[in-house]
């Protein structure tokens, strides 16, 4: 955790896939070893967000009973939920579930509460689960708390740009490498018919929906003006006081491009979540999109207006970045952007950090035993390999072995064109010295979703200015972080970042 290059480095291939199809069965030889109990069930408590990692949990429960006997019941929550579900759950003393499937970011809380089994002695005397296949930064990052193991990744997580690679040749633009392209480009193209359908469409789509993920987006935009000294410099706050940054004018920029694109998406997009954008690109309907890598699995579908029609590309830079010290944004010079590529700062996302698997402590020592056959049995090679690269599952890639046989993509529909764009993509994402990490502190739900989205969805439906909306934002952290205390919050947030212990 303390060498963040190495973390940087090691976060190879991140991206969700989400496409309608059904998971294939997988191979005996990675079954459980557990014999048949007669009666006995698991509770999984996970997200619903349509088919995203509830259907392969669902389908890959019924594959574990039908080789153990044990019966696997998922319920799913709205994620505006999902968070208050399972506090609730795991404090109570008659908790109902064994398994939570979540954001890796709340692992801290949970953990912190002494709510999580640890994992490490299950991990180490499992040969199925190749736990050094797993990507270095979801074995420390996502997994492990206090250097210890209490989750089982099940996905991972950046943000990338989507582009319509025939709509741009033919008007004889380049993929944006700045916001301000970004912006031009989605101006000059709202309303040019891209599907054939008679109908003009949008230059834009981003998810911008309350009380869902929408948050990450105005992130992805965010970052290249805050951080643009490497990972470890982070974007939320003060890595010496904890205080927010926001209340400058790169935060500020970031609302106010966030809030522009509206103007050339659809006028409906303040209530589009992830899956509108999603099958809106799909369905021919934007110019250009931020997203996770779902939709990038999602272009080989059926009903896809955009097969091989696709580009993807490492998320739009800046050319002015905030100086700390005047809290002014600047022009990028060898000082302020040393990773800068020409005169842009890109600073990509590893955006929410990817969806994992817990025990609760509190289970049977027989039916935690149990849960982590189960939790490894869908994480396995022979099941996750194949799941990351089909669809409705939600999950990206988290193990090397994932992407070095491309053969699994190339088998779901996906042209090697594509497939080119879409993994070197990735791997400038995820080999970018200047890479965001996502927010890792305690209770960093309402930090994001009781105050930030909050504030920002009022910023977007015109009910306040922007500097009322950074103020509003400045005021809620820090009283927040009063709350549950300064000091823990800064030790937890350096940590976080690689940083050694509070100066």
């Amino acid at each position: 955790m303390r060498v963040v290059f190495a973390l940087v480095i090691s976060l190879i291939f991140v991206f969700q896939c989400v496409a309608q199809s059904n998971l294939p069965l997988s191979k005996i030889e990675s079954q459980p070893s557990t014999l048949l109990h007669a009666n006995t069930q698991l509770n999984v408590l996970t997200v619903d967000l349509g088919t995203i990692i509830s259907k392969p949990l669902i389908q890959r429960g019924l594959e574990f009973e039908q080789r153990t006997g044990i019966k696997v019941n998922v319920t799913k929550v709205p994620f505006g939920q999902l968070y208050n579900e399972i506090s609730k759950d795991l404090s109570s003393p008659t908790s109902q579930y064994d398994i939570i499937a979540y954001a890796s970011q709340w692992m801290v809380d949970f953990a912190q509460n002494n709510y999580l089994e640890r994992l490490d002695t299950y991990v180490s005397a499992d040969p199925l689960i190749q736990w050094n296949d797993v990507s270095r930064f979801f074995r420390d990052f996502s997994s492990k708390y206090n250097s210890q193991i209490y989750s089982i990744p099940l996905d991972g997580d950046i943000h990338l740009l989507y582009y319509r690679l025939d709509v741009l040749k033919k008007y004889g633009l380049t993929p944006p490498r700045t916001w301000d392209d970004y912006l031009a480009i989605a101006k000059q193209l709202h309303g040019v018919d891209m599907n054939g359908d008679g109908e003009g469409d949008f230059g834009s789509c981003i998810s911008k929906k309350a009380n869902e993920q929408s948050y990450w987006s105005l992130l992805s935009i965010a970052g290249s003006f805050l951080q643009s000294k490497g990972t470890s410099q982070g974007i939320f706050f003060n890595t010496k006081t904890m205080a927010p940054l926001v209340n400058n004018a790169a935060f500020k920029k970031a609302l106010q491009i966030y809030k522009q694109t509206t103007e050339f998406g659809s006028a409906d997009e303040l209530n589009f979540d992830t899956n509108d954008v999603r099958y809106a690109f799909i369905n021919g309907r934007c110019a250009l999109a931020i997203e996770w890598g779902d939709i990038g699995t999602m272009t080989v579908l059926p009903e896809s207006k955009v097969k091989n029609k696709t580009g993807v590309s490492i998320l739009p830079g800046s050319t002015e970045v905030l100086n700390r010290k005047t809290n002014q944004l600047e022009r990028c010079n060898s000082t302020l952007c040393p990773f800068a590529m020409g005169d842009i700062n890109y600073a990509p996302y590893a955006a929410f950090g990817g969806w994992v698997g817990s025990i609760n402590r509190a289970s049977t020592t027989g039916k935690k035993k149990l849960a982590y056959e189960y939790l490894s049995y869908v994480t396995q090679p022979l099941q996750s390999n194949e799941d990351v690269t089909i669809g409705a599952t939600g999950m990206n890639p988290y193990r090397t072995s994932q992407l070095v046989n491309q053969q699994s993509w190339l088998k779901q529909g996906m042209s090697e064109n594509t497939l080119r764009f879409y993994l070197g993509s990735i791997s400038k994402t995820v080999n970018n010295a200047n890479i965001i990490l996502d927010l890792r502190i305690f209770e960093n739900n309402r930090y994001f979703r009781d105050i930030l989205d909050t504030e920002v969805a009022k910023y977007l439906r015109h009910n306040q200015t922007v500097d009322q909306t950074v103020e509003n934002i400045e005021t809620g952290w820090n009283k927040l972080t009063d709350e549950i205390g300064r000091e823990k919050q800064l030790k937890a947030y350096r940590a976080s970042l690689g940083l050694v212990a509070t100066p």
